[in-house]
């Protein structure tokens, strides 16, 4: 009767030791290339849910289809809480320009753990010393100068698009030239392959150091930690405009609700930690956190908003 009731108290224990989350490793899909601040960033936080959760947290890079690819694994894959991914503010984008069917909201968001304003950056030997000189001269030379920094149609295309219809100027006055991202696009610049690259200050401040490119202007309501001399849109042109490439760890719609939960005060856990935060100042990325919820309401309001400016600049399908 005793050893019979001991196996019981141990087929118990083992049953819950089993269900507890996660027992395995998990998989973190990221929908970018490998190097980029997208999978820095992921790698960091895979690092960090490791020590937090005792499994491994596996990093894989699924590119392809300006980044439909990735987002689909992440949506699709099973909603066990073993994939997970790290989802960008082109979620909010693609289905407003035909690239995909996929929202925001095909996601259980876990947290929002990064966003890096967008900035106007020129040579260092431009010409033009202020964003409001870079406007003027756009407006009265429309098609002279042109820009880069990702494809067409793509978030840093968006942010000097609407920037110039909010100040009146015509979008098509500034060409768009497409680049496979924000590096290639800064190395064209500097070439005098385009005159513009709107992106953020992290993407930027390779070429920015080496002194071979200013930056004009933040599209934020505060100046980059980096380069706090950089002025902000409100203080140069009394304008509000603001984008940011933003970054959420997300699971597929439906996962158990305690895997969700052990996901959220893990990851809570690992944006206090110290290491994240050297981590991502070291590289100067910001740093920006809202639980399941505030998330959620985030993506709403950046998938309404760019929306809305996708088909204010004719790029909405």
């Amino acid at each position: 009767m005793r050893k019979s009731f001991l196996a019981a108290l141990l087929l118990v224990a083992a049953t819950a030791a089993q269900a507890q989350y996660p027992n395995r490793p998990v998989q973190l899909i990221v929908p970018w290339g490998a190097g980029g601040g997208t999978d820095a960033t992921a790698r960091i936080i895979a690092t960090l849910l490791e020590k937090e959760l005792k499994q491994p947290f596996n990093v894989v890079n699924r590119t392809g289809g300006s980044g439909v690819v990735g987002h689909d694994a992440i949506a699709k894959a099973a909603p066990d809480g073993y994939t997970i991914g790290l989802i960008t503010v082109e979620i909010t984008m693609m289905h407003h320009v035909g690239l995909t069917q996929l929202k925001h909201t095909d996601y259980t968001p876990i947290g929002l753990v990064n966003a890096d304003p967008a900035a106007i950056n020129v040579r260092a030997d431009s010409p033009y010393k202020t964003v409001k000189d870079l406007l003027n001269a756009i407006k009265a030379n429309p098609g002279k100068f042109k820009a880069s920094g990702t494809g067409q149609g793509g978030i840093w295309h968006l942010a000097i698009a609407g920037l110039l219809k909010q100040q009146g100027i015509d979008p098509n006055a500034l060409p768009w030239v497409p680049s496979n991202g924000a590096a290639p696009g800064m190395q064209d610049m500097v070439a005098g392959g385009v005159e513009v690259v709107p992106c953020s200050i992290p993407e930027a401040r390779p070429m920015i150091d080496a002194g071979k490119a200013r930056a004009l202007a933040i599209m934020d309501a505060n100046p980059p930690a980096l380069y706090p001399n950089v002025p902000t849109l409100k203080k140069e042109l009394g304008s509000d405009w603001a984008i940011a490439a933003w970054r959420v760890i997300a699971a597929p719609k439906g996962i158990p609700a305690d895997a969700q939960k052990t996901l959220v005060t893990a990851l809570k856990k690992v944006y206090d930690s110290k290491e994240y935060k050297d981590f991502m100042a070291s590289r100067g990325f910001g740093v920006v956190y809202a639980d399941p919820a505030g998330t959620a309401k985030f993506m709403a309001q950046s998938d309404q908003n760019l929306g809305a400016a996708l088909k204010a600049v004719g790029l909405a399908k």
